[in-house]
């Protein structure tokens, strides 16, 4: 039983959902518009202020896309009324971040720059601060686009569990390991 497939969506104001006859929902709000195929089996209601996600049988494909498309709905009407944002650290001595527009310019302590094209769609900021970690703040109206772009840019410089060094999410904790030890005889 999907719980989260039968939660009602309700629309915040200034936020407009259509449905197409080929199944695409079409939200737009404040932010922005965006738009998502949903399966043919699928049934998506309006009604009113609300976004009903129904399936047609039991079976348990039905029952994972009933609760897959009820939440990819549900993060498009928050992401174009609030949007979201995502903040990453770079952890490690020399460790730099800088951006011109939408190209990102990291020093990751390899012996070259790594630059990285973020798409237009999201809204990319560094900031470095004297004692501080450099940051890079993502932020846009698509959940998963932020998501994909961040967990490549983790991908740069993975967080090691020795010293802790690499790129990580502000406020992500990581299991550290103990160093050797000395034998003693």
């Amino acid at each position: 039983m999907s719980r989260i497939g039968k939660k009602i969506i309700s629309l915040p104001e200034k936020v407009e959902v259509s449905l197409d006859k080929s199944n695409v929902v079409t939200v737009k709000g404040p932010k922005g518009t965006l738009t998502q195929k949903v399966d043919a089996d699928i049934e998506v209601k309006l009604e009113g202020n609300t976004v009903l996600v129904d399936r047609p049988t039991e079976q348990k494909r039905h029952k994972a896309l009933h609760g897959l498309y009820r939440s990819l709905i549900n993060n498009m009407v928050t992401g174009v009324s609030t949007g979201y944002k995502q903040e990453l650290e770079l952890v490690g001595v020399g460790f730099k971040a800088a951006n011109q527009g939408n190209l990102l310019e990291l020093s990751l302590g390899y012996s070259h720059a790594i630059f990285f094209a973020i798409p237009n769609e999201i809204k990319v900021a560094t900031v470095t601060e004297k004692g501080k970690n450099p940051t890079i703040i993502l932020e846009g109206i698509d959940k998963q686009l932020i998501g994909q772009i961040s967990a490549k840019l983790k991908s740069f410089r993975k967080v090691e569990p020795y010293k802790g060094k690499g790129v990580r999410f502000v406020g992500e904790t990581i299991r550290r390991k103990a160093g050797k030890t000395s034998a003693k005889k």
